[in-house]
């Protein structure tokens, strides 16, 4: 595994409960982003089914139908030698989850990561949570992802830095409303946690919902390296050097101003 690697974050719009059209872009945007040399591929929150269904009865079918295609992304991802991030809708029995998957190229399926917290909005109104916080390892690093609103919360990308993550992606479906998210917090996770953060939000207007883009790709050091506008389909990529996620240790003047920001926690007294 290289250090540093390409990764790219597909900031695009999502055809509502048309699977095969959104499978469709996600080939060709898998396409082009491992033209340019990303490695690591990140998509929005429910890219293959999109998010504002307004009951589990109605997101079930788009559900179902995004579980049949999974092999056809693990076949992209393969061909193209690269570890893509996709959020989708995925039933499981009677219950339906907001789920993202980690496909890489060299497994036979995806790991899936599902959705632990949950608004009051769109489908996640009807999806149940998730119970695992997990990273993963892949070709070009350990990777963890959270879902959207779990950005807001310390808690779940913190779980994922103590965990060894390399790189946090989050892949996203920020409305009108969240500009919070892309101003201050995915910075400040990034930051608190020291670990690379990539946030693909969508864009485009769904059932009244417009969604404010902004995708952005954090350091480290909780600077943005890339981001996107508001509005435009685009894909934002940068170098990942996950040698800077590894070093805990903040060196302002060394022997004189240090912080260890995991090293320096008091668990202890937290509750």
């Amino acid at each position: 595994m290289a250090e540093t690697t390409k990764v790219a974050a597909v900031q695009m719009d999502v055809a509502f409960s048309d699977v095969d059209c959104n499978l469709d872009r996600v080939r060709s945007f898998l396409h082009k982003a491992a033209s340019r040399g990303a490695r690591l591929i990140v998509f929005p929150e429910c890219a293959l089914t999109g998010y504002c269904f307004t009951s589990k009865d109605e997101a079930m079918p788009a559900a179902y139908e995004a579980q049949a295609v999974i092999p056809d992304l693990v076949d992209a991802c393969r061909a193209y030698d690269v570890t893509a991030v996709v959020g989708t809708l995925l039933p499981d029995g009677d219950a339906l989850y907001n789920a993202a998957l980690t496909v890489t190229p060299d497994a036979a399926e995806p790991s899936v990561y599902r959705k632990t917290h949950l608004p009051f909005l769109g489908i996640d109104k009807h999806t149940a949570k998730g119970g695992c916080l997990e990273v993963v390892d892949t070709p070009v690093g350990r990777v963890g992802t959270i879902i959207c609103y779990d950005l807001r919360f310390p808690e779940a990308a913190r779980t994922l830095g103590l965990k060894g993550a390399d790189i946090i992606c989050v892949p996203t479906n920020w409305p009108e409303g969240a500009e919070s998210s892309p101003d201050f917090v995915a910075r400040t996770r990034a930051y608190e946690n020291r670990a690379w953060l990539v946030a693909c939000n969508r864009v485009g207007t769904e059932r009244g919902f417009t969604f404010i883009g902004r995708s952005q790709i954090c350091d480290p050091g909780g600077a943005k390296v890339a981001e996107a506008d508001g509005s435009s389909e685009t894909i934002l990529y940068a170098d990942v050097d996950v040698s800077r996620s590894r070093d805990k240790r903040v060196i302002i003047r060394p022997g004189e101003f240090e912080m260890d920001l995991f090293g320096d926690r008091r668990p202890e007294i937290y509750g």
